[in-house]
């Protein structure tokens, strides 16, 4: 993709007679190309199979969870996650944990992901589901899933909810609420 744009860039220059328009758009594309390996590189990214996420999934501490899987495909789940980071800048210091559990697919880490977290920096702990066998897990997270997305489980040592739609931010606040 990069050498690419890269040679549409250099055919652009060959062709058009005007040097200044072409040295713009060359310097444009190289740093557009330079963003996005930069963005790409600086995101260490936390990718478990079922396994290593159930982890997350039971813990027994006195924090609140609130954990939202979506996708960057899924238009209403991107529609979300600004309230899931929201919540996160809002309740961080009351004992709320906000982690969103992507379902990207592994080869889509790199060129939509990654890019995607950056572009919109997001400060939620972030984590990669990457397990295959979604007949098996889907209904370990909760016997009523359909499997679609969004999806958010809410709990605490003592209570655990879980929705399969999409929240206002009103709504997420409320839900939260009721576990303090």
């Amino acid at each position: 993709m990069k050498l690419n744009v890269l040679t549409v860039v250099i055919l652009l220059m060959i062709s058009c007679g005007k040097k200044d328009k072409t040295a713009e758009v060359f310097k444009a594309a190289t740093e557009k190309v330079v963003e996005n390996e930069l963005n790409t590189i600086d995101i260490e990214l936390e990718v478990y199979d079922y396994a290593g996420l159930e982890k997350f999934l039971n813990k027994k501490d006195d924090k609140i969870y609130v954990i939202n899987f979506w996708a960057t495909w899924c238009a209403p789940c991107v529609k979300e996650l600004p309230y899931f980071e929201k919540l996160n800048e809002n309740y961080n210091n009351e004992n709320v944990e906000v982690i969103l559990v992507s379902l990207d697919f592994p080869h889509l880490y790199d060129k939509k992901l990654k890019p995607f977290i950056a572009k919109r920096a997001l400060k939620s702990k972030i984590i990669a589901l990457n397990d295959s066998n979604e007949n098996e897990w889907i209904s370990k997270i909760d016997e009523s899933w359909s499997g679609s997305i969004p999806a958010t489980i809410i709990y605490n040592k003592n209570e655990r909810k879980f929705f399969e739609k999409s929240f206002t931010y009103e709504e997420l606040e409320n839900e939260v609420k009721q576990f303090k």
